[in-house]
């Protein structure tokens, strides 16, 4: 079991090393273990890489990049009322992912949401630290966006549009909520939690976490996936230190509202960098 320190970092138990014979038990454990990382994996965030590795590598061997372009929450139906209902379906059921990451963190007398540090006892200090992230981590996302733009190395991503209905800005946040749930309790809270466990160093956990959030997002072009590793590496660190994923969800959820809700805003200020090209679109992953 992780327990906090004063400072909030996270501290595992000393004999988190494996002695160099395990017995049957600690084998079992080990092996439950890796299949248990692994169909998670293979459900939620790392078929969305995998997927999203898939759509690069086929946008590049077609058109250059910079005429590509991939969409953000992509419409379900061409009825306002069915792609609403189709849009929430896709949420709750993403959403059920990441409850069962929480439930399978859960043990007899250990509260798995107050283990990762996802529960608002301290909400006024994770608010205020979600919103320095924001401004550590969102403004440059924008600048390496634009750069990868304007270098020809980012493909397009179109939001969905703002005026088609008066509950889409509801579901744009909703859709944020989302992927900051799912990837930070996954990202961090779940893998941080079972890596821990099978002895890996936190340098190893930090960085192959901050490698595939990067992978998770290579279907917007490789500036963004980099721009998205830098991201797991500042967040890993955090979360290492503060021992708290709720920072980390607010931090990401508004990132993510702003780029779904204001970027139609920045298409049509700056087109030349944030407009749509019109040339056939490149897949958007999906959890």
């Amino acid at each position: 079991m992780w327990q906090s320190d004063k400072s909030g970092a996270l501290r595992g138990p000393a004999d988190w090393t494996y002695p160099p014979t395990l017995s049957p038990a600690d084998r079992y454990d080990r092996r439950r273990l890796g299949w248990e990382i692994a169909i998670v994996l293979l459900v939620s965030v790392g078929q969305s890489a995998i997927y999203s590795v898939v759509s690069f590598v086929r946008a590049a061997t077609r058109a250059p990049i910079s005429q590509q372009q991939t969409q953000l929450n992509p419409s379900r139906s061409a009825e306002p009322l069915w792609d609403a209902i189709y849009q929430f379906l896709d949420i709750f059921f993403s959403l059920a992912l990441v409850a069962l990451a929480v439930y399978l963190l859960w043990e007899p007398a250990n509260n798995a949401l107050r283990r990762i540090g996802l529960d608002f006892r301290r909400f006024g200090g994770d608010l205020l630290r979600g919103i320095l992230l924001v401004v550590l981590i969102g403004a440059p996302g924008i600048g390496v966006y634009a750069i990868g733009r304007s270098i020809g190395q980012s493909i397009t991503v179109v939001p969905a549009p703002l005026d088609s209905s008066w509950w889409v800005i509801g579901l744009l946040v909703l859709a944020a909520l989302r992927a900051g749930l799912t990837e930070e309790v996954i990202f961090l809270g779940f893998l941080f939690d079972r890596l821990r466990r099978l002895g890996w160093s936190w340098t190893g956990i930090i960085v192959s976490t901050a490698l595939l959030r990067g992978s998770y997002h290579l279907y917007q072009g490789w500036p963004s996936a980099l721009g998205n590793v830098v991201m797991g590496l500042v967040f890993g660190w955090c979360y290492k230190r503060w021992g708290r994923v709720m920072p980390l969800v607010i931090a990401h959820t508004i990132i993510d509202i702003v780029a779904f809700v204001g970027y139609p805003l920045a298409a049509a200020w700056w087109p030349a960098i944030f407009a749509s090209p019109a040339p056939a679109s490149t897949p958007t992953p999906t959890t």
